[in-house]
């Protein structure tokens, strides 16, 4: 193990500002300064040592000055400054002044205060010199009967690391911990010895687990923890030990600590995958999720629902919780929220999905009482979905469903509207026999919707789904009483002039009185600006928009009223009444195209929306049975495509998801039988302990042993030339959230490099962590150099810096190597995720930062280029690949990916296919890239302008 990589025990905070102080002067301080002096001398001392400062000339002043003093403060620093210093000479023996030292600590070892025997035995644990520590081992036995639990559980840990590293000097530890593990009561020094035995003597930890198995569940929970830990270790290397110790794991499933619940059910789940078992795990969980308030455990511990789901055994046994689960529902949390609604809605089956509905219905019904919040109304969204969902899948639900979601359609937020309405279109096309029941709960509200995006949305299935007499009446009499007085033109007219006449002799009495000479009102200012507030809030909600300038919904109002009257007078046989209901829709678009040329509306109306207009005015005059045909089916007919597609898109998906997690066994796969395998081939299975640990300190060996080349090599910088004095490269490692550069440095030259410092400076939202540790290379040597960089967004990053170093007996100053860029990749930190059509819309209408790409490739194929475009930037793409399928000359695609740190990234792929060019053109276009921050658009823009210009097809 080289010097950077040791474990770091202790951190300082160093302040960067201080000027750092002579040898002299600190020498000064530490033999005739107070306490106080000595102290921050001390502190000093040790930041110099670890900046890389020899200072040799004090140590002896250390030993006599400072070494003797009974101070704590001074004594726990004197540890660290014991820890740092070097103790050997350049040969590699111990110093001679060291003796000194181990005579002191033998006394701290011995001293009567409990804080300073403790905490010089855990200073021991650091100690890598053998000579140093053998002189202690009596003094370290004896602390082990010490009085105190602090100096006993410190004395087991001291006990464990020199046996661990050098077992000559205590070769009987085991057996000496395991007779003072029997007799100790202390929890904390029981669970240090027994640690001690897991990873010392694992079959004495074993014997004193059989002695009191029984009594498991009164130990305290670090106790418990550890016993756990055995227990699965145990039982992953030896399985035929399960049937022996799993009722001592299904009796920690009950333990007071959350800890210990959730390490022995996720041990249960590995040791066993009995249904009864992993139904006891599941629960286990589901408790945990609902009684821990913090957020982040609730997620943690519903990904291991969901891992568990994952396995087709485990599923049924799952779905006999979902009920459980949905009491997850009551954390306020929407992230949790959101989880806990898709693994329900993965459970659901027909035996449970009655009573999913049930509980869905109750928590919709519950977000209406609920004052608005920002949550309350995403909460009500994904509730929509789940039953939107659910109904699709079990038609049988959705007549229970539907009335509940109607009431929403007036709801002040239109995305929940959105989802209702989406969910209503789909079930009145696919169940035939809902769709007078939706008919009719459509007409009951539809005076009360407040967004027009969501009228237009009601008008369309109202106009398309009426079918008898009765309903197209009520659709009419419903757009009479939304649209007020008509002609809109002449009533508003009246209202502003001619309106205010009556009320005023009402309320102010004779007109005489209130008339000037110049024939004006004498109050009539002040009338004038109390009246259209009040008026406007009486406006009916369809002249409410049209007078907004909202004619889209005009052009909308248009088709259905067409659509309504051309079914009308296909049912009716009386000419006289057919002729009426026409005229009246005629009447109707009429007097909308006049009020859109006129001067009262906010916005006047555009030409599409009157071309729209006039073209249903000309279908009703003439009535031809093309348009009817046109009109009434085959609006139908292209949304039962779109909803066709849609459902084989999610079949589709179901399908891959589905192949995913079945395990297929190829017909010559050996089997392999538990009993008859060898005990080094039972580690097939991951030690989950072990994966943990190494996912923790960022080690990814195991991945990345497939493909060696692939992998580490294409990581490598070279940071200088091969002709500098110092070589170095460095391996560019990402971790999540941090970078660690493993840097080689190799000395070119015949002389010795002393304090060979790698300085490291970053650029962008990079921080580094600490500075790496100055090095001595010998002539010809090497030596690795680890630095860690941590990464707070996701945006291109730039480290940089130099080697500093001085050649021994050289008398000129420090030499200096400076060392190329290394460019972080922002695709290290960009996954590719999904959205729905709608929040893409949302977010790309919110995110401020754009970044507009100029296509410049020499792909000529336009599907390719998109491919292509997807592969170097790591986003998924949301078009349906239906939609992309065919050669028309052009492509349009909406992107999307999602960054470690949450950030979104959308962009969107406009291309065409220059034909009059030739086939050898190349795609033309322009991607648009949107994200919340500068840098995400910025750096996303650079990759996709570097990675178009590399390929070559």
């Amino acid at each position: 193990m080289t010097a950077a990589e040791n474990v770091c025990y202790t951190l300082i905070n160093v302040p960067m500002d201080s000027e750092p102080p002579s040898e002299i002067s600190l020498k000064n301080d530490l033999e005739k300064g107070d306490v106080k002096s000595k102290t921050e001398a001390l502190k000093k001392v040790i930041i110099m040592i670890l900046n890389g400062e020899k200072l040799p000339g004090l140590l002896m002043t250390i030993i006599r000055f400072v070494l003797p003093l009974q101070d704590h403060t001074i004594k726990k620093l004197l540890l660290v400054f014991w820890e740092i210093v070097p103790k050997t000479t350049p040969d590699g023996r111990l110093l001679h002044e060291m003796i000194l030292v181990c005579d002191a600590y033998r006394k701290d070892l011995q001293h009567p205060n409990e804080f300073i025997r403790g905490s010089t035995l855990r200073f021991l644990c650091k100690l890598k010199e053998a000579e140093l520590l053998e002189p202690l081992m009596p003094a370290i036995r004896a602390c082990l009967e010490h009085r105190h639990s602090y100096v006993r559980r410190n004395a087991v840990l001291a006990i464990y690391t020199i046996y661990r590293n050098f077992e000559h000097l205590i070769p009987d530890a085991p057996e000496l911990i395991h007779d003072f593990l029997v007799n100790e009561k202390d929890a904390s020094c029981k669970r240090n010895a027994f640690m001690m035995l897991i990873h010392a003597d694992q079959d004495r930890a074993l014997d004193y687990l059989s002695t009191c198995i029984d009594q498991v569940q009164t130990f305290g929970d670090i106790l418990q923890l550890v016993i756990v830990e055995l227990i699965y270790k145990v039982c992953h290397a030896n399985p035929s030990e399960r049937a022996r110790f799993i009722r001592c794991i299904y009796n920690l499933l009950q333990s007071s600590s959350p800890a210990v619940k959730y390490e022995a059910a996720g041990t249960l789940v590995t040791l066993s995958s009995a249904p009864t078992a992993i139904k006891a795990a599941a629960q286990c969980y589901i408790d945990l999720i609902i009684k821990e308030s913090d957020n982040n455990v609730k997620l943690i511990v519903l990904d291991r629902l969901i891992e568990l789901k994952e396995h087709p055994a485990h599923e049924r046994v799952l779905q006999d919780l979902v009920m459980d689960i949905l009491r997850v529902l009551s954390t306020p949390d929407l992230e949790v929220r959101k989880k806990t609604l898709q693994l329900a809605l993965d459970l659901v089956s027909s035996r449970n999905v009655e009573e999913l509905v049930i509980v869905l219905k109750k928590e919709v019904i519950k977000t209406n009482n609920v004052s608005e919040h920002e949550d309350t109304d995403k909460y009500r969204q994904l509730l929509v979905r789940t039953l939107h969902s659910c109904s699709v899948r079990f038609p049988d639900m959705a007549a229970n469903v539907i009335p509940v979601l109607m009431e929403f359609l007036s709801d002040n937020n239109e995305a929940a509207a959105a989802d209702v309405l989406e969910f209503v279109r789909e079930a009145i096309q696919r169940f035939d026999n809902l769709r007078m029941l939706i008919v009719e709960k459509m007409l009951e509200v539809f005076h009360a919707i407040k967004s027009v995006k969501i009228y237009r949305g009601a008008l369309w299935i109202l106009g398309e789904y009426c079918s008898t007499k009765e309903d197209i009446q009520s659709v009419m009499t419903e757009v009479r009483r939304s649209l007020g007085e008509i002609p809109i033109v002449e009533s508003e007219i009246k209202k502003e002039a001619g309106e205010l006449k009556p009320e005023e002799e009402m309320t102010v009495g004779p007109v005489q009185k209130l008339v000037t000479e110049m024939g004006t009102y004498a109050t009539q200012s002040a009338l004038s600006s109390s009246r259209p507030t009040k008026k406007e809030d009486e406006r009916p909600p369809l002249r409410g928009f049209l007078l907004d300038g909202d004619f889209f919904v005009a052009a909308s109002l248009a088709t259905t009223l067409t659509k309504i009257a051309l079914r009308y007078v296909a049912l009716v046989q009386e000419k006289k009444k057919q002729n009426s209901f026409v005229a009246e829709a005629m009447l109707l678009m009429a007097t909308i195209l006049h009020l859109g040329k006129s001067s009262l509306p906010k916005k006047p109306i555009t030409d599409d929306d009157v071309d729209r207009i006039s073209l249903c005015l000309k279908v009703l005059s003439e009535c031809s049975p093309l348009m009817n045909d046109i009109f009434n089916k085959e609006c139908r007919q292209s949304l039962s495509h779109m909803l066709s597609a849609k459902l084989e898109e999610e079949k589709l998906s179901q399908k891959k998801e589905s192949e995913k997690r079945n395990v297929t066994v190829q017909p010559d796969d050996p089997i392999s039988f538990m009993q008859l395998t060898a005990k080094n081939e039972m580690n097939c299975k991951e030690d989950q302990f072990q994966l943990s640990l190494l996912a923790a300190m960022g080690n990814t060996q195991r991945k990345e042993a497939a493909d060696p080349l692939a992998s580490k090599l294409n990581k490598v910088t070279q940071l200088t030339g091969f002709s500098d004095p110092v070589y170095a490269e460095a391996y560019v490692h990402v971790n999540q959230y941090d970078i660690v550069l493993d840097v080689l440095v190799v000395n070119q030259t015949s002389d010795t490099l002393q304090n060979c410092t790698l300085e490291l400076a970053t650029l962008g939202d990079l921080k580094l962590v600490e500075k790496p540790s100055p090095l001595t290379l010998a002539p010809h040597d090497f030596a690795n150099i680890k630095a860690n960089v941590k990464v707070a967004s996701t945006e291109n990053g730039i480290i940089f810096g130099n080697i500093v170093y001085d050649v021994s007996g050289a008398a000129s100053d420090r030499n200096c190597v400076v060392l190329s860029d290394i460019h972080i990749d922002i695709m290290d930190y960009i996954q590719p995720a999904t959205c729905t059509d709608a929040e893409f819309r949302q977010m790309w209408a919110e995110f401020e930062w754009e970044n507009k790409v100029t296509v410049n490739t020499n792909i000529v194929d336009l599907n390719d280029y998109l491919q292509h475009i997807l592969k170097s930037t790591n986003m998924k793409c949301l078009t349906p690949e239906k939609a992309l399928s065919g050669y028309c000359g052009f492509m349009a695609a909406n992107l999307y990916a999602r960054s470690i740190f949450g950030e979104d990234a959308l962009a969107n792929v406009s291309i065409e296919k220059p034909i009059q060019q030739g086939p050898e053109a190349p795609v033309t276009g322009h991607i648009r890239i949107r994200a919340k921050s500068q840098g995400m658009a910025l750096s996303l823009g650079d990759k996709i302008n570097l990675s178009q210009k590399k390929t070559s097809v």
